[in-house]
């Protein structure tokens, strides 16, 4: 999960002239658009979208914005907007203002406790006097650490604290980098988001929020590492936390490597072998770096993969976010997601998007079919795009060169009350390129489609049997397709199996092919002694003698498949990046209409009598879309 940097310094001429040319271009389109169209929005989507009776000039909704004069041939997206306001002149070439934040630890957390220090370094804008400002700010641990190249946290990161800079506080925001605890020059251990670092982000929110340049509200924004902060900090129900944009954030650190008690090749070792560095300098004050989570995190990232348990103690409840942000948070969410994420899998927003709007927080979700990435990096989003499933079909239809100007929208509404609220829909790539709108995702309008093994999905490859070493096991078809299918969100494998010990796995590929061609739409993956789904260990069998149901689910799609196509499900005991399981068994597949695969189709139109639209981003003119 360690943040790629990159090089993402702007063409600041160049944009500046191609942003005034679209500007004239702009007015024109939209006169065009709203004179010959005339689209009621509200009879489109039924929910959450505002009147086109007022001119709304370049801030049209999103099915409106391919007619515009983006900036579509930079190395990302740009604003389509001029801010008035320069940087705050400082004693730095950076303009920036570096502050320690004091706060208190419990002692039970050992290292620095009780005297927490945050290190963070902000920006403002040059406002008239008397003139209070929101702010921006990305909380995480890669500032002022060698590992990722950021000499100073004074100096805006390359890979989004420049862009927020260059093109957002110039329209009266401030912006600020935060270094989370044991790591840059802020104490304590490298908490891996524990309690300490839970503690010091909602006291660097409290202190950004109550300065006497700040407006009070404070908004999160950040990928990885850094997309997961903001689910920390909105778990305090902070008054100054208006708004929080995750990229490829964590609802929990478990959630990140585990699924269904199966673990990934990191999750032993994530804490102290990926972070354990951070915050050790080999000077007199690393005795405030060691506290008890850096000491039992190995161990129970181990134990979790063994015993399916924790060594002692409550880490990984401790580090689990998402229900006390449903329970406390009055803010709103702009959640983002790659479809493709290798590093986050997409289940940390598909159905936590859902399970906001259901608790009332206004929620909003951008799902591409792009990689652990930003939404509008060109040259990133093709290196890291393949076919075969792998985002390659989508590109370039994934970059979304409107974002930034987006994000503009959203901060004006959610912390100046400024422009017009955001809809509060999802954006949804399929993975040939689409992009469509739902109100909620997955949408309560699918239909399912249950396929039993043996006969809808017929056997053509491998015994019943699963070996533990991952080499072999069974192979299911379809006929091909009459008509295409659309498939979203989660679907399930529901599997009869027998094992020769308690426990063994069971991993899932489920492919889109014409004839030998086939390309990856997704797989799930299950530990057995956790075949009653969730986290939670299920009651025990008894093996050989009877049969248990695995109850699979897949890692959020969103999938096309052409008719005459065949839909084919293969099963080993690992896949992707997973470990084999630490309870080795065989494990032997019975077919029959108590083994299914169940899938969630869609209608693919734009259907007034459904929450659904079709739209199409700007198009990417840069040199690697020819």
């Amino acid at each position: 999960m360690e943040e790629e940097v990159y090089d993402a310094e702007l063409a600041n001429t160049s944009r500046d002239t191609n942003i005034l040319n679209g500007l004239a271009a702009a007015t024109v389109a939209v006169a065009i658009v709203f004179l010959f169209l005339g689209i009621s929005y509200a009879e489109v989507i039924k929910s959450d979208l505002n009147s086109d009776s007022e001119d709304r000039g370049i801030r049209v909704p999103v099915w409106e914005r391919g007619n515009l004069e983006y900036i579509t041939n930079q190395d990302n997206g740009s604003v389509m907007e001029f801010g008035k306001f320069e940087l705050v002149e400082t004693a730095n070439e950076w303009n920036s203002t570096h502050v320690f934040v004091e706060y208190e630890l419990p002692l039970e957390e050992g290292g620095a406790a009780p005297n927490g220090i945050i290190s963070l370094a902000y920006w403002l804008p040059n406002v008239p006097e008397g003139t209070k400002v929101p702010v921006i700010a990305e909380f995480g641990p890669y500032f002022q650490e060698p590992s990722v190249q950021t000499p100073t946290i004074e100096v805006p990161g390359s890979w989004l604290g420049e862009m927020i800079i260059d093109q957002i506080l110039p329209h009266g925001f401030a912006f600020a980098q935060v270094s989370v605890t044991g790591t840059g020059r802020s104490n304590h251990c490298m908490d891996l988001m524990g309690t300490a670092e839970q503690l010091g982000n909602d006291a660097a929110v409290s202190w950004l929020g109550s300065q006497d340049w700040s407006n009070g509200n404070v908004a999160m924004i950040g990928k990885s590492y850094d997309g997961s902060t903001p689910w920390q900090a909105a778990m305090f129900g902070n008054e100054h936390l208006k708004t929080i944009v995750p990229i490829s954030g964590l609802i929990g650190v478990k959630e990140l490597m585990w699924k269904n008690g199966s673990a990934e090749a990191r999750a032993p070792i994530m804490h102290n072998g990926v972070y354990g560095s951070y915050g050790f300098d080999g000077d007199e004050e690393d005795y405030g770096n060691l506290c008890p989570d850096y000491l039992i995190g190995p161990g129970t990232g181990v134990s979790a993969w063994m015993f399916g348990s924790e060594i002692a103690g409550d880490y990984w409840a401790e580090r689990y976010f998402l229900d006390r942000v449903l329970d406390n948070y009055g803010g709103s969410v702009y959640l983002i997601q790659g479809m493709h994420d290798w590093n986050v899998d997409p289940h940390m927003a598909v159905p936590t998007i859902n399970m906001l709007k259901d608790r009332g927080i206004e929620a909003k979700g951008l799902f591409g079919q792009w990689d652990h990435d930003y939404p509008d990096r060109p040259i990133q989003l093709f290196e890291r795009s393949d076919m075969g499933g792998r985002g390659g079909e989508a590109f370039p239809e994934m970059i979304r060169f409107d974002w930034m100007q987006d994000l503009l929208e959203w901060f004006d509404w959610y912390l100046k009350g400024e422009g017009w609220q955001p809809e509060l829909h999802v954006e949804i790539q399929s993975n040939q390129g689409s992009w469509r709108i739902e109100d909620r995702y997955p949408a309560d309008d699918t239909t399912e489609v249950v396929m039993a093994l043996g006969s809808d999905l017929t056997r053509i490859s491998g015994g019943s049997n699963v070996l533990p070493d991952g080499s072999t096991g069974p192979v299911y078809e379809s006929a091909p397709l009459e008509s295409d299918m659309y498939i979203q969100g989660l679907p399930r494998l529901h599997v009869e199996v027998s094992t020769s010990t308690v426990g063994g796995q069971l991993y899932a590929l489920l492919e889109d092919c014409n004839g030998s061609d086939c390309i990856h739409i997704g797989h799930a993956i299950m530990d057995l002694r956790y075949h009653e789904g969730g986290e939670e260990l299920s009651s025990t069998w008894t093996p050989v003698l009877g049969t248990i149901t695995a109850m699979m689910e897949f890692i959020a799609l969103d999938a096309e498949i052409a008719a005459g196509n065949t839909i084919r499900l293969t099963l080993l005991s690992t896949g992707e990046d997973y470990l084999p399981a630490s309870t080795s068994s065989i494990v032997t597949i019975q077919d029959g209409e108590g083994s299914t695969l169940q899938l969630d189709t869609y209608e693919n139109s734009d259907n007034p009598n459904v929450n659904r639209r079709y739209f199409t981003p700007p198009a990417c003119t840069h040199d690697i879309c020819e």
